[in-house]
């Protein structure tokens, strides 16, 4: 099993963030990784455009990876962000 599929297999949670904008995205991923373990990993779709800066700035701050972001459409900003949450 490749490393992205072990994640995906492991990811207990996806937040939908489609339609907030800027902090929010942010602020419902920071919730969520606190009820979570480190090691675990959760995603976050959003069509906020902010979010492909706010994401991975925020993870980098507080510890954690973003190990895959994926485009959902080819006519829009919504995007599939996957995160495993670092140490405590």
């Amino acid at each position: 099993m490749t490393p992205a599929r072990a994640i995906r297999a492991a990811m207990s949670e996806e937040i939908d963030a489609l339609g907030l904008l800027c902090p929010l995205p942010v602020l419902r991923l920071r919730k969520r990784l606190q009820a979570i373990a480190p090691g675990q990993s959760l995603t976050i779709l959003t069509d906020d455009p902010v979010a492909v800066i706010d994401v991975p700035h925020f993870c980098q701050e507080a510890g954690h990876r973003v190990v895959s972001t994926e485009l959902l459409g080819p006519d829009g900003p919504a995007r599939r962000f996957t995160v495993l949450k670092g140490a405590d």
